[in-house]
């Protein structure tokens, strides 16, 4: 008799997160978002610390006629008579202020406000749009509350807010938390919105799929549904409304700022050194194209980085 031949073991299911990876790293813009977003994160959270010079230090006498109105080190390429500095490849302001320095400690707080803003608009657009496409009788309600903040506009909302409400906070928690609690709840309650609508359009397809269907039928609470069922299913867009939001809470802070209801002026950040430096662009046009340039670079690689996780996340789209 011949001996029956054991089956080989079957190989293991491949991971859907190695899917999702192989999606997003030939998403090219992604990748390239991804890297360039982490680059800046590092700069600004481990740079203070590799290049000493304190963003808030003003020289006085001899320093500040020193030090004040450095140019750019590459300056000297084309004009030999540039006044330099080694220990500053930036450059300073009309007060002596590094500028590296400050675009690091800067980038430091716009991202923060950025992230904290998002974090909150991410939380309240999440639990209105769940709530909004799972609970019928009050699907109605949200979204004419949703419209009704679409329809506001909000920079001059946001301004009149920071107005009444700067002093307030400043005498209670201080000049610069102050502002930051400000700016980030004013941010994070004026753009949810977005992140509802997609939520509940997701939240209504899923809620009429066969394993939610079975797991009412056996009885299943609502909050254990919408947690364990609902809100599992609905991490792809939330994700990617996550990514966006940074970019808008970063432009929406930088435009504050600029505007003079930002932070105070010795707390720098890329939107109060665009500020600062509106009045002497034309001689010193480096001090706004610096803030600018991060600015631009940081928004436009969470977007890709955005594009590239809603493709990577979506599965009717993964693959293609």
């Amino acid at each position: 008799m011949t001996e029956l031949s054991t089956p080989a073991p079957a190989a293991p299911p491949r991971s859907q997160w190695l899917d999702v990876w192989d999606q997003f790293k030939s998403h090219r813009g992604a990748l390239l978002g991804g890297i360039l977003f982490t680059t800046i994160l590092l700069g600004v959270l481990v740079g203070p610390f590799v290049y000493w010079n304190d963003a808030k230090f003003v020289p006085t006498g001899r320093d500040f006629l020193r030090l004040r109105d450095m140019r750019p080190i590459y300056t000297i390429l084309w004009d030999s008579g540039a006044k330099v500095d080694w220990a500053f490849p930036l450059g300073t302001d009309n007060l002596g202020r590094d500028t590296l320095a400050r675009l690091m400690f800067g980038g430091r707080v716009s991202i923060a406000v950025g992230m904290a803003a998002m974090l909150l608009a991410l939380v309240f657009g999440t639990f209105v749009g769940v709530t909004a496409g799972y609970f019928k009788r009050l699907d109605g309600v949200l979204m004419r509350i949703t419209d009704l903040f679409l329809a506001l506009p909000l920079l001059p909302m946001i301004l009149v807010a920071a107005v009444l409400f700067r002093e307030a906070l400043a005498q209670a928690i201080g000049p610069e938390g102050g502002v930051f609690v400000l700016i980030v709840t004013l941010i994070g309650v004026t753009s949810w919105m977005p992140t509802a609508r997609i939520v509940r359009g997701d939240v209504l397809a899923i809620k009429e799929r066969e394993f939610v269907l079975a797991a009412r039928s056996v009885g299943t609470t609502s909050s254990k549904m919408v947690l364990r069922h609902i809100l599992p299913n609905v991490l792809s867009p939330i994700m990617v409304s996550a990514t966006l939001g940074i970019a808008t809470a970063i432009i929406a802070e930088s435009s504050l700022s600029f505007l003079g209801f930002g932070f105070p002026p010795d707390f720098p950040t890329w939107g109060r050194l665009l500020n600062d430096s509106v009045d002497r662009m034309i001689l010193y046009p480096e001090r706004v194209i610096f803030p600018g340039l991060m600015i631009s670079l940081t928004v436009l690689s969470v977007n890709y980085l955005g594009d590239g996780l809603r493709d990577a996340l979506d599965p009717r789209i993964r693959g293609r």
